[in-house]
């Protein structure tokens, strides 16, 4: 056996396995070549760009905040605030770092009894333990302190920010809210979101594995100490007049135990939102707590007929077609009947009928009837495409999200009973701030700037606010006068003793809710602006469904409206445009 395998062993091996072991030396040599050759190019020639992808895993920056929302005049409404979270990892827990000792350093800072924190410290079923939740920048400087003295690798703090309004319920409905957990929000949270969150410059450096920042030459000593910040946010609103209307409303709303309502100031000539008073409101620091009927802000939301507040827009329509003039005298038989319907002025029980009127007359006495004749001297067609140039059926473009389009039906579904209803704010429904665009072109020489409560960059406002020409100037001057004649030559709550106001009361039924019928509750509106020789402010008071006292738009919503005007005209110290009555003019 041994003779055997030691002839085997001395047999010369065939020519095949020499091929092969041959070519397998070739293979490993020309791998050896290609790796160094690839190891060459990378630390002479390409060195750059791995030394910079390492840079990169070792880097980080900081997270940003949001901007901070202020108004027109600087006041801080909005804001971010960095907190922190403990919490202890036990399986990191050494000889020298025990929950005892973490325990007897720990519970002073944290405010924790030492008992309490050490059983927290001792549970070691769970893998990372919540020490302290929402600790502050100073707390959190001196935890980070003794982990650097001692060493620690079981404590760690996770930095968070929430988003805090330090005025409270203020101006909610503009300003709305953000969650930064869910990423939800609404108001100027949500259409100034991109803004808020651009950060322009965002400074990285590097860190070691745990945490700590690598310094050189280049690092800016401050800037790891500074989070990013997103752009800040001007808005238009001013907060004493947005102060005003939150007050007068409240207390309207209290007084007359109403559902509802609002107020809005606006400056007509440019489209900025002065003011913007929502009722119910909620405080955005604790939204979770408000209901759906609390956050939803309705006055973009919801439509309601606007009653006689309409009658503006079909008095201006029917004059910017030619088909009345400044000095056009209507028929008012005081009541008139349509099909199964009865229309009647408001006080025909009282007064009858009054026969041949003026326009003048048509405001003061806020007259269907004569509306409803007004009305009926334009077209369907011509009646419908004046209502589209005020923008009723569609949105007004206001930079807060949410906003109804109304309810406007199509010429061609129009009858005779929709025009007359039409006539006098019944046969369509609008929102509150479809109103106000309207209006605001009588008071901008028939401009309607689009209305907005963020101040924009002039390359911002050339790109977002549309100036649109929707009567002529000379047709916007008449109605100012009508207007403001029909206030002085009345008893209106509206009337201001230094001030020519060009306003109009409303009171209309409110619809059921299924839609089909009215209920026995009320809107009362007031919209109007002042100076009316040169209208700086347009404000619209709307007030859902008063209880108590008398419900119309003169007792309930006027006396909002005139107080709103006069704390205004004083905060803004717009110049009077009234000769007192009193005044006697002397001959030089």
């Amino acid at each position: 056996m041994n003779k055997e395998v030691e002839r085997i062993r001395k047999t010369p091996r065939g020519k095949n396995c020499n091929n092969v072991a041959d070519g397998l030396d070739i293979l490993y040599c020309i791998a050896i070549f290609a790796l160094i050759v690839h190891l060459f190019v990378i630390q002479i020639f390409d060195f750059q760009k791995y030394r910079e992808k390492g840079k990169l895993q070792r880097s980080s920056h900081d997270f940003a905040v949001r901007g901070d929302i202020y108004d027109r005049h600087g006041i801080k409404l909005a804001t971010d605030r960095i907190y922190y979270n403990i919490y202890a990892r036990p399986v990191d827990y050494s000889k020298t770092e025990t929950p005892e000792k973490i325990a007897s350093l720990f519970a002073p800072v944290l405010g924790i009894p030492e008992q309490a924190l050490l059983g927290k410290l001792s549970n070691k079923k769970i893998p990372v333990i919540a020490l302290k939740k929402d600790v502050d920048r100073d707390t959190a400087k001196k935890i980070m302190k003794i982990i650097s003295e001692n060493g620690f690798r079981s404590i760690s703090l996770d930095k968070k920010n929430t988003r805090e309004y330090p005025q409270g319920v203020f101006a909610s409905h503009v300003l709305g809210f953000y969650n930064f957990d869910a990423d939800v929000s609404n108001g100027v949270e949500l259409t100034a979101k991109d803004k808020l969150e651009h950060v322009v410059r965002a400074t990285r450096y590097q860190r070691t594995r745990d945490g700590k920042i690598i310094y050189n030459f280049s690092t800016d000593p401050v800037a790891p100490t500074v989070n990013p910040k997103g752009q800040d946010v001007i808005l238009t609103i001013d907060a004493a007049i947005q102060h005003v209307c939150e007050k007068e409303l409240y207390k309207i709303i209290k007084e007359k135990e109403a559902l509802r309502g609002a107020v809005i100031v606006m400056n007509p000539r440019n489209g900025e939102i002065l003011a913007y008073a929502v009722y119910p409101t909620y405080d955005p620091n604790k939204f979770q707590e408000a209901s759906n009927t609390q956050i939803k802000n309705w006055t973009l939301t919801d439509v309601y007929p606007p009653g006689s507040t309409f009658k503006i827009i079909t008095v201006t329509s029917a004059m910017e077609l030619g088909k009345i003039n400044e000095n056009s005298i209507i028929e008012d038989s005081g009541r008139m009947k349509f099909g199964g319907y009865t229309i009647e002025n408001y006080d025909y029980r009282e007064h009858g009928a009054p026969g041949k009127i003026n326009l003048v007359y048509l405001f003061e006495h806020s007259s269907n009837i004569g509306s409803v004749n007004v009305g009926y001297l334009m077209s369907h067609l011509e009646f419908f495409n004046m209502l589209k140039k005020f923008g009723f059926g569609e949105k007004s473009g206001i930079d807060l999200a949410g906003e109804s389009s109304g309810l406007l039906a199509s010429p061609k579904a129009w009858d005779k009973g929709l025009h007359m209803t039409m006539s006098y704010g019944y046969g369509t429904s609008v929102s509150i701030m479809q109103m106000v665009s309207a209006v605001s072109a009588l008071a901008n020489d028939g401009v309607r700037v689009t209305p907005h409560v963020i101040k924009y960059s002039p390359e911002e406002e050339a790109e977002k606010i549309k100036h649109i020409q929707t009567i002529s100037p000379e047709t916007s001057r008449i109605i100012t006068k009508l207007l403001a004649m029909s206030i002085n030559n009345g008893k209106s709550n509206i009337k201001m003793d230094k001030y020519n106001v060009a306003a109009k009361t409303g009171t209309s039924r409110k619809p059921l809710e299924n839609g089909t019928g009215y209920s026995g509750t009320m809107y009362t509106s007031t919209i109007g602006y002042l100076p009316a020789s040169d209208p700086k402010v347009l404000i619209y008071v709307v007030v859902d469904s008063a209880k108590k006292g008398p419900v119309w738009g003169n007792t309930v919503a006027a006396p909002v409206f005139r107080e709103v005007a006069e704390q205004t005209a004083r905060i803004l110290d717009l110049k009077p445009d009234k000769v007192p009555a009193n005044t006697v003019k002397k001959n030089n």
